[in-house]
């Protein structure tokens, strides 16, 4: 009995596979096995199409992404994909902060600080978001950041956080890029100490200094910008940092590099109304 199993057991083993024909249209090299197979290794995508996926995830899903294969995790650390990064720093990206984002935000500043060159913060009212993105640029040392972008989707969010440490934060960026050319600042604590170190390490490479709602800045600390900063093309200013001093000075040959000079004029808010006016003035400085 045992060897009449086995025989059997041998002619179905020895009976030849039938081989199903491929449909019309593919590699006949290829079944329908193997292109199915193909078409579910996403290990097998190109660094590529990983990179340019990996570019719309946010920081902590991009980690958790790394984490699937060997290549994904390659493509996690190409310096391409840290040129330029946005932190969004809301109610709830605030509470993933506190659990898992420090230790996260420590590393790729550690291995990626030096790839940074466009980065932005985006927070929202709460004193929380604001002080997470104070502690994310005092992080910045090695760091080579040309575009640099501090924006309060609500108020009142930095003005919250203690004038010294938000200008020790940023003092770090201004000291150690020495390449930034662009600066976005809206409802900040920021100050004219704060302007002359930038221009002192800057001076050659800003083009664009856009600044709204910064109560600490004034014309004086405006205008050393404009004198140093022979490079500087677009400036963009609160009505009320206005001087007719800084005008003058804006509009003499000395600062003929200068395009354009954009005027924010906002009235106060009247209580009949929900929102209050708003009027810009653009003109180019000739």
């Amino acid at each position: 009995m045992k060897r009449n199993n086995f025989s059997a057991v041998n002619k179905v083993v020895q009976t030849p596979p039938v081989v199903k024909q491929p449909k019309r249209g593919l590699c006949p090299s290829l079944t329908q096995t193997h292109v199915l197979s193909v078409l579910l290794d996403w290990g097998t995508l190109p660094h590529h199409v990983i990179l340019q996926i990996f570019q719309y995830l946010p920081l902590i899903d991009r980690a958790r992404a790394s984490s699937v294969c060997r290549r994904w995790n390659e493509v996690f650390h190409i310096p391409d994909l840290w040129r330029k990064f946005e932190f969004e720093l809301n109610q709830s990206a605030t509470s993933y902060f506190k659990s898992t984002h420090p230790d996260l935000i420590q590393q790729i500043i550690k291995r990626h600080a030096a790839h940074l060159q466009y980065v932005s913060f985006k927070v929202d009212s709460s004193t929380e978001s604001a002080e997470a993105a104070c502690d994310i640029l005092s992080q910045l040392v090695n760091c080579s950041i040309q575009t640099l972008g501090l924006i309060s989707t609500a108020k009142p969010s930095f003005m919250n956080v203690p004038k010294s440490h938000f200008v020790s934060a940023l003092t770090v960026v201004f000291v150690n890029s020495k390449s930034l050319s662009s600066i976005k600042i809206e409802d900040t604590p920021v100050d004219d100490p704060s302007l002359k170190i930038l221009v002192a390490n800057n001076s050659d490479t800003l083009r664009l200094l856009k600044m709204s709602s910064c109560p600490h800045v004034s014309s004086d600390g405006i205008l050393c910008v404009a004198d140093h900063c022979q490079g500087l093309k677009e400036l963009a200013l609160n009505y009320y940092i206005l001087s007719d001093e800084l005008l003058l000075a804006l509009s003499s040959e000395t600062h003929v590099n200068l395009e354009h000079l954009r005027i924010d004029v906002k009235s106060l808010r009247r209580s009949s109304e929900k929102k209050p006016l708003s009027l810009i003035f653009t003109s180019g400085v000739q």
